[in-house]
């Protein structure tokens, strides 16, 4: 496994861009574990003789891990919600041209810690955002290639946000109604794209949520999705 560090949806799987490889992405809120089972799903894959890249969002390339610094800074308070998001997809127009592209251009199984799905549930609705506006930046930012299948790690964010024992960042701070909000906006992503989406229950033990995982990917993986 590489790791980097450092739909009913038209703007989303029915315009992708095809290459030879396999785009995929884990999201949800935070504590949700998504990181986790990113990880546990590349090693099974690696070891069934894929090629695979991990990737965090935002992040990944030189640039995306300064944007990063930028966006989670607690100091930052003065950001707006526009800003934010174009923040993100910055970084992710960085990552994809200088790592995602050239890995599913060469065949390989993409796999990102996050990716635009975040930014239809933290930013939509701040500053007047709306999902059309995010969904144009975004289809410019990443040059129509979106995930064949992005999973949703869907757990109640009052025990997803009791699992960050570490020093919060600037979005993790934010109150609970707000990551309430970020919720019920995955669920929404996935309800409008059925065919996109897969929700994972991920208030669960380590071991039943990997199952699950692997349910819902080994069919895109064998291609027969």
């Amino acid at each position: 496994m590489r790791r980097v560090t450092g739909p009913s949806n038209p703007t989303a799987s029915s315009a992708s861009h095809p290459t030879p490889g396999l785009f995929l992405a884990f999201d949800g809120g935070e504590g949700c574990g998504k990181s986790t089972q990113a990880k546990l799903l590349a090693q099974r894959l690696e070891s069934g003789g894929k090629k695979v890249l991990l990737v965090r969002d935002p992040g990944t390339t030189r640039i995306g891990e300064q944007i990063r610094s930028i966006l989670l800074n607690p100091d930052h308070t003065e950001m707006g919600m526009r800003c934010e998001m174009l923040l993100y997809m910055a970084a992710r127009a960085q990552m994809m041209v200088e790592v995602i592209a050239p890995a599913l251009e060469s065949g390989q199984i993409v796999i990102s810690d996050r990716f635009i799905s975040s930014t239809l549930s933290y930013q939509l609705g701040g500053d007047g955002l709306t999902a059309a506006e995010i969904k144009a930046v975004g289809q410019i930012a990443i040059s129509g290639r979106w995930p064949k299948l992005m999973l949703i790690m869907d757990m109640p964010p009052d025990r997803s946000i009791a699992r960050v024992t570490r020093a919060k960042d600037r979005i993790e701070q934010r109150p609970a109604e707000y990551h309430q909000t970020v919720r019920e906006n995955y669920l929404k992503q996935a309800r409008q794209d059925p065919a996109g989406y897969r929700v994972i229950a991920a208030d669960r033990t380590i071991d039943e949520v990997t199952a699950s995982v692997w349910a819902a990917v080994e069919p895109f993986v064998n291609g027969k999705a």
